[in-house]
């Protein structure tokens, strides 16, 4: 098989999408994207990042791809969740400590740092709105993110998000309340639970 027609077929198996790093698992030089890209069988999504035509841009695949470490959290996950009606437009990323630095040139990515034994904590693997496999955090973490955080969100997300969380007849409290402790907002969380509760 010539080396386009492998490139194209990389693709269509992932969802439309291709990068220069998957290339160098294949053993196929990257020239042959911009020679795609010119014959207009692929186009450029970002930096690192191509997609076959007719292919939407996922930019909640596109921007977590960038560091395999990070995880969309805080406003971001609440989307996930349902407990958000916001699309966002700024996207929540944790990262563990000394991380981040794929992600300084992006004005629409706001870091947030964790020790690095947090940062698998309550992380789920879900689909995009796209059908990509994306990291995002599970219920509990991100609302014990937002209550760590409450003073860099929009307030009127938080408390919408709180009271959706509350009325779930899914939520898990021993959950939640196991991470708060383990993330040092136990005393936080259990204050707001017991008013909405």
């Amino acid at each position: 098989m010539k080396k386009k027609e492998e490139i194209l077929n990389i693709a269509s198996k992932n969802g439309g999408y291709i990068t220069t790093k998957e290339l160098t698992k294949y053993n196929i030089n990257s020239r042959f994207l911009t020679s795609l890209v010119k014959e207009k069988k692929l186009s450029r999504a970002s930096r690192g990042y191509y997609i076959l035509p007719n292919t939407f841009s996922d930019d909640f695949y596109i921007i977590l791809s960038k560091c395999k470490k990070a995880v969309f959290s805080d406003a971001t996950a609440l989307y996930f969740h349902n407990l958000s009606d916001r699309t966002p437009l700024i996207y929540d990323i944790t990262l563990p400590y000394g991380y981040g630095n794929c992600y300084k040139d992006m004005p629409n990515v706001c870091l947030h740092y964790v020790k690095k034994e947090n940062i698998d904590l309550g992380m789920i693997e879900i689909e995009s709105p796209f059908g990509m496999k994306i990291k995002t955090y599970d219920m509990e973490r991100t609302i014990c993110d937002i209550i760590k955080n409450k003073n860099k969100m929009d307030i009127e997300i938080f408390v919408k998000a709180l009271k959706e969380y509350s009325r779930l007849k899914n939520k898990d409290l021993n959950k939640l309340m196991r991470y708060a402790k383990k993330l040092n907002v136990d005393n936080k969380v259990r204050e707001y639970m017991e008013v909405l509760l």
